[in-house]
């Protein structure tokens, strides 16, 4: 495997727990991983939600947006190492086909963006949201990939997204 991988995560819409996950993962895997987000029919913009959950955390949102997977189907698109996809609708569409052959996996996370309530209550659907991908990402972050083998790499990230 190679020392550097682009990883892309997916979601219907790529407003809140894909563009959560890009966030995480250039965050955490600065100069090993770049991290991209994208949806089969994305909303036109990032939830405000996720972007403030990602901003109490220190992070940058700059650069974020709400992007059609279409872009990362282009001749000109980073060649991809891994898509995950981060909803299960994403998970059941026709996928483009992805240059490369990357390996995938399913890490189906609860829609923070379905929950109904008290502001309280949709803050704290996307902040367990953000801590199931943060939870996730890091067990990534810590998978020998330069060591191991495609099968034990797909087998390892399949367990990750049962987690």
């Amino acid at each position: 495997m190679a020392e550097h991988y682009n990883v892309l995560f997916l979601c219907t819409g790529n407003s809140a727990r894909s563009i959560m996950a890009e966030a995480l993962l250039n965050h955490k895997g600065k100069g090993r991983f770049t991290a991209y987000s994208a949806g089969s029919h994305p909303s036109g913009q990032p939830r405000p939600e996720a972007l403030k959950q990602i901003e109490s955390c220190g992070m940058p949102t700059e650069g974020l947006r709400s992007k059609s997977w279409d872009e990362f189907a282009a001749p000109d698109a980073p060649k991809l190492d891994f898509v995950f996809t981060v909803c299960d609708n994403a998970a059941n569409e026709q996928c483009p086909y992805w240059p490369g052959q990357p390996m995938t996996a399913h890490w189906g996370i609860a829609d923070p963006a379905a929950v109904k309530g008290t502001p309280e209550e949709i803050a704290r659907a996307f902040r367990d949201a953000f801590t199931i991908l943060d939870r996730r990402i890091g067990l990534f972050l810590s998978l020998p990939l330069s060591t191991l083998e495609n099968m034990a790499i797909k087998r390892e990230i399949d367990q990750i997204g049962r987690s």
